[in-house]
């Protein structure tokens, strides 16, 4: 795992049990991203759009005594296919185990708000209407985490996962227990994905995309537990062979309910 020196902004990699706490950071991707070549030259780096917002996730790192940050643009080798499909398989964990999530959501300001320290509530349907919730890579990052953080343009915190569950629930279309410990749970615990029915996980995609059609495979590898090699090119038939995937762990017929095309939404 490759992770950004919160300090220096050096890159280090790390392997097995030596990996040290870290933020992640959750984006939509934009214009100007900053790749991991690009890292390569910070002078040239930082005049690219895309880093204003590794910039901003590194002061929150720093803020929350961290050393470390992940962000998927610059601390993954896309022009190396094998790492690429490492990094993918195993991007859940990575969500899963990082001390925070930072959700940037680019397209929620709070500009020209009179005053700041009014209640967040007015940002609601701001927030609803996120592209954060229609992309399909940050469906994994909105469950895998252990706590998640959303910030607007500004960078400024308008909610958690706990505590925006009501207005992700009916954004995400996805039960609130999911998101957080209900009253009528239990321990501290979430509603364990794993306990939802094929189809109800696959539901969760269904009003999402992707650039890439094999992405919206892809996505939901660490959703379902499952580890499958990545084959760009392929199209639709990565859905067919991660419900083939599905087949080999699960007796749940629901499976068979679900296919997908490029028509679907």
């Amino acid at each position: 795992m490759r992770l950004i020196n919160t300090a220096t902004l050096a890159l280090e990699e790390f392997f097995g049990d030596n990996i040290p706490p870290y933020a992640i950071l959750s984006h939509v991707w934009g214009p100007e991203e900053v790749t991991f070549q690009d890292w390569q030259d910070l002078a040239k780096a930082r005049e690219k759009q895309g880093f204003q917002k590794i910039e901003l996730a590194r002061n929150q790192a720093l803020a929350n005594d961290l050393g470390w940050l992940w962000v998927d643009t610059n601390c993954i080798n896309k022009e190396s296919s094998a790492e690429l499909s490492e990094a993918v398989n195993s991007m859940f964990a990575w969500y899963r185990d990082a001390e925070y999530c930072y959700a940037y959501l680019a397209d929620v300001s709070e500009a020209g708000d009179p005053d700041e320290a009014v209640s967040k509530r007015h940002l609601f349907p701001r927030i609803s209407r996120s592209r954060w919730f229609t992309r399909g890579w940050t469906l994994q990052e909105l469950l895998a985490p252990r706590s998640v953080f959303f910030f607007s343009r500004e960078w400024r915190q308008v909610g958690t996962r706990k505590s925006l569950a009501d207005v992700i629930a009916g954004a995400a279309h996805i039960r609130a227990e999911y998101l957080y410990n209900g009253k009528k749970r239990k321990g501290n615990s979430r509603l364990a994905i794993s306990g939802a029915s094929v189809a109800e996980r696959m539901s969760w995609l269904s009003r999402r995309e992707t650039t890439r059609a094999e992405d919206m495979a892809y996505c939901m590898l660490g959703i379902f537990d499952i580890n499958m090699p990545l084959l760009y090119g392929e199209g639709n038939r990565a859905f067919t062979r991660l419900q083939e995937e599905i087949l080999k762990t699960s007796t749940d017929e629901t499976l068979f309910s679900w296919s997908w095309s490029e028509d679907d939404p």
